[in-house]
């Protein structure tokens, strides 16, 4: 009886032990940064339930690099990408493509010449790391790794 009931204590003590440990990642590349054991958190069932976003601020957006005119946010995503990019002197976005981590090419978004943004739905797609590329009108490409929870 003692065993069974030593058994059952284990038992639960193990099943809560992932809702103590609190998890930080790099905003930029989407790596985990920080692992936590955090004992005084509370424990519980986590719920699916989506934020909602009232309004994207300039501060919100990701830079591909600090003189970049092209950001995006959130990563890592959950339902939905936000591209912006500003409209410069005869170089326009030509194109987006999605592909998986394995080169397959998921989704191809064309004639971008009069937009300055664009949202990429990744609810459909399954958890993992994707690779968003833009092409330019004069052949330069830029590409940013995204990470789908």
């Amino acid at each position: 009886m003692k065993k069974i009931l030593t058994l059952l204590f284990f038992g639960t003590f193990l099943c809560q032990a992932q809702d103590k440990i609190k998890f930080s990642y790099d905003p930029l590349t989407g790596n985990q940064i920080v692992r936590e054991l955090c004992l005084g958190c509370q424990t519980g069932k986590q719920t699916n339930e989506t934020k909602e976003i009232e309004a994207t601020t300039q501060e919100d957006l990701l830079k591909f690099s600090p003189e970049d005119v092209i950001s995006y946010y959130p990563n890592p995503v959950k339902e939905e990408l936000y591209l912006k990019w500003e409209l410069t002197n005869e170089t326009f976005v030509k194109s987006i493509q999605v592909t998986g981590i394995n080169g397959q090419i998921l989704k191809l978004y064309e004639n971008k010449k009069n937009s300055n943004s664009q949202n990429i739905p990744f609810q459909d797609y399954p958890t993992g790391v994707y690779i968003v590329s833009l092409s330019y009108n004069n052949g330069d490409q830029k590409t940013i790794k995204i990470i789908k929870q």
